[in-house]
Formats: structure tokens, sequence, C-alpha cells
């Protein structure tokens, strides 16, 4: 395992670390001072075919290697994250932006956890089985698919990365993976790990580089049977279009615009400490992040007051000192963007309760991508600000009358990856959390997940499902077997 952080990031292809075919390299940014540290190959078509060829070459054997192998190297595998764990977290803190707290606390144990987890799912994938009594029986196999491609995206690095990477290798896959250009350097680091652990050449292949020439040639490739995206909604959609084309296998985790809905009677403590983290953790750079929330009216100048004083205590600056709460949005691209929308919601008639503007530290990061955490009210539920997907450090308040108008204004969105409801009526929630239209529900809680579930979203928010059980069969494909007696 190497020990400082590389100037320059290579492929890994094969079991070895190539340079791009056309020898083109993208600049990787630290999004918290805004400079260069290092750079990353945007790889083409040429670097695809190589590690499709290094893939098919390793495929018979690791599809035949049983679950307890795979358990023992992805178990390894898992070890050597912890153990270098805090170089981890400072390369995704590098990376990223976010506070180094966070990706030590949260992001890095999670992506070993990935690991451990879908190594022992395997071990007790079960098949099905269905008699036809006096007559015949039927069983389901099982079989890896062959070579897969994973897509992840900028905003948990090695967390998501290793969401999908875990579950396909340990049904017997082989995988082309790509991390974000925007934050590669996890990944990188994570070649060197899997070959420490004794994981076979070829069956692990990591590509960098941008959607257009890399990503593309991933997704169009005839010998890649399926592919599993996390990113935007309008990437999501061209995915699908190519890969309907090719009837290939497709899991889309796309956007979100998810409402915390708040209830008069919840548990207000709980609640407030729990939606103040939902709203901004990773600087709203999170799938899952609240960023509508509805508030009872009878509460609601209640919940402006504390909720406006909560904010204000989280402190922006350096992600690498110990008092940050909030860190730099992930880019310049996506900084512009986010400020943008801040303007389009001062257009749109909202008023600014808090935030809404950019911060520039002291020292390292006086050139850093940040901004204060931004507190919107006044705009309508169907306009812009309200129905197209941020991405940052900006929420919006909005009142409701009783649970009908509740439930109309948290479904008006396109998209429906996730809610929560705020309230102590156990009827209430169980009938919300039927008619709310996203793929997750929390109820009292956020962010609380069982890695045997299944986890996505519906409408604009994605199709397939990962997780657990879903992300081994979406890996695997079935085969009937009818034996008559």
């Amino acid at each position: 395992m190497i020990t400082q952080i590389p100037e320059l990031i290579q492929n890994y292809i094969n079991g070895q670390f190539h340079a791009p075919a056309r020898g083109q390299y993208l600049d990787n940014i630290n999004p918290a001072t805004g400079k260069v540290y290092s750079q990353i190959p945007n790889s083409t078509v040429e670097d695809v075919e190589l590690a499709v060829a290094a893939a098919e070459q390793a495929f018979p054997e690791w599809s035949k290697s049983t679950p307890e192998y795979r358990f023992r190297i992805m178990n390894r595998i898992a070890e050597l994250i912890e153990e270098h764990l805090d170089f981890f977290a400072l390369a995704e803190t590098n990376d990223n932006g976010k506070p180094l707290s966070l990706s030590t606390r949260v992001d890095i144990p999670r992506a070993a956890e990935n690991f451990r987890f879908f190594a022992g799912s395997m071990m007790h994938f079960a098949a099905e089985s269905h008699a036809m009594p006096g007559r015949a029986i039927n069983y389901t196999l099982r079989k890896p698919i062959g070579i897969v491609s994973c897509i992840s995206p900028w905003n948990l690095p090695l967390y998501l990365f290793t969401w999908k990477i875990a579950p396909a290798l340990a049904a017997g896959n082989c995988v082309i993976a790509k991390p974000s250009e925007v934050t590669p350097m996890t990944a990188y680091l994570l070649c060197h790990i899997v070959k420490e652990a004794g994981l076979p050449d070829g069956v692990l292949n990591i590509l960098h580089g941008d959607g257009i020439h890399c990503g593309a040639a991933m997704v169009e490739h005839s010998k890649i049977k399926a592919v599993s995206f996390t990113g935007s909604t309008r990437a999501g959609k061209d995915i699908a279009v190519k890969c309907a084309a090719e009837l290939k296998k497709t899991s889309l985790e796309l956007g979100g615009k998810n409402p915390a809905i708040i209830f008069e009677d919840c548990d207000w403590a709980k609640m407030m400490k729990t939606v103040v983290q939902s709203s901004f953790a990773n600087q709203g750079q999170i799938c899952l992040c609240g960023s509508r929330i509805l508030i009872q009216e009878s509460v609601y100048e209640k919940f402006k007051t504390e909720f406006l004083a909560e904010v204000a205590k989280l402190t922006v600056g350096d992600p690498l000192e110990k008092g940050s709460k909030q860190g730099a949005v992930v880019s310049k691209l996506h900084f512009d963007k986010v400020m943008s929308c801040i303007a389009v919601a001062k257009e749109e008639g909202g008023t600014i309760l808090a935030g809404g503007y950019a911060l520039q530290p002291e020292g390292r990061c006086a050139e850093g991508y940040f901004i204060v955490p931004t507190v919107i009210e006044g705009l309508g539920p169907d306009c812009k600000t309200n129905m197209e997907e941020i991405f940052g450090p900006v929420v919006t308040l909005q009142s409701f009358k009783d649970e009908a108008e509740a439930l109309e204004l948290a479904n008006i969105s396109d998209y429906g990856l996730a809610a929560t409801i705020w309230t102590q009526d156990v009827s209430r929630s169980v009938r919300l959390a039927e008619q709310v239209n996203c793929g997750i529900i929390w109820v009292n809680c956020w962010l609380l997940r069982d890695l045997r579930t299944p986890f996505g979203g519906v409408k604009n928010s994605g199709m397939g499902r990962e997780g657990g059980w879903e992300a081994l069969r979406f890996f695997t494909e079935p085969k009937n077997v009818c034996i008559e007696y």
C-alpha cells in the first residue's frame, strides 16, 4: 500500500497500473483549495478494450470459484481498508471537500463494511425450489452474468464505489469500474488494496476518465452485459436508452428531491437534530438529503426559529479542521450551479432566511468552493427551486394544514427516492409510508439502513434496486431446472 497521495493516477488493468492509451489526462482539483493536486487518465475505448480482454481471461476461473474463496479475499479487502482508514479518509477529503471527520466516521468504514457484508451474504444466498407433488421438482440456479460495469458518483466516492463492486464480485462477475473523474483518489488507492488482498488479476479493473469518452465506451461495449450506474437523471436516461438497444441489464440510482414531513406531535428534539443533519450532511450532496422540509402550520414558526438557530451553528471552513461542520462543495462547476439555483430562488420570490452566499475562509482555503447553508421560504410547491434537484446546501420550507395536504406536497415532485416522516402517530406513519411515492421511507429517523433491504427510487429517481439480496440478484442470471420423476 502506498503511503503518500500520488501526483499521477493510473488505470488498473489485469492487476497492473497503466497509463491511458492516448496519453490524455485530466486535472484533479482539491475543492477546498481550488488548486490542482494530481492528474488522472482520461481513458478511451482503447483502455476499455484492454480491460474487457483482461476480464474475459479472468472470468472462467473466478466465476467457478467457491463463495468461501471469494469471501476470504473480500473480507481481507475490508480489513485492509480499515487498517488504512485514516489515509483513505484524507484522500477522500482532498478529492471531495467534505469534513475529514465525516470521511473518517462514516464513508470509509462503510466502504469496508460493503465488502464484508456482500461477501458474507453470498455465502448464504439460497436457491429457490418449487415442488409439483408426485410429478416434478423445479429449482432455480443463479449464475454470474459475466463482465459488468459499475459507474459511481462523486458525492460518496468510496462508499458508493464499493456498494456496486462488492456484490458484483461476490456473485462471481468480473468488473470494469469507473469512479467519478471529480473524485478518483480513493478508487486508485483501492487498486493497491485489492492487489495486496490477493484478488486475481483481471477480476477488478478500474478505469478513470469522463463520461463522454470512458463511461460511454463502457456502457456501449458489447461484451459488458450489465451496467450499474449512480448519478444524474440526465445521464441515467441516456444510459438506459443505450443499454436497452443491447438488452443489457441496467440498475440506475438517480436524483432526489426528498421531502421531510414534520407533524406537530413528533419527538421535537430528535426531529430537530436529525433534520439539520439530513438537510446539510456532506454539504447537502447526498441523494438522500431532505431538501424540501414540510412543516405542519401549527408549529411552522416554532420550527423555523429553532431550525435557523441550529443551522447558524454549522461552521463552514477548512475540512481538515476539527471544528468544521461544513466543507467545500465538490467542484467549481457544481459551485456555480448551486449559486445559480439560489439566484433562481430569489427570482421566483423566495426569501433567504439563512445563507445564500459563498464564503472564502482564510489561509489555504481562500480559493475553495464554500457555500453557507441556505434556507429559503415563500416558494410555491411547483416552482423550479422545489422541483429540480440542487444537490447542495440548500433547503426550502413549506407549511401544510393536514395530512392530505402534506401528502400532496410530498408527491408533487418528479423524483421519488426517499422521504422522512416525523410523527408519534403510528397509524398516520403507516398510512403515509404507503402513499408517499418514494422507494425509501424513514419514520422518525434518517439514513438508518439494514444492508439486507433493497435500495432505490421510483419516477425520475431511477429503476432497479441495489442492496442486500436485490444486488446479488441483479448481478446474477437465473436458470430454471425442472426434473420430472
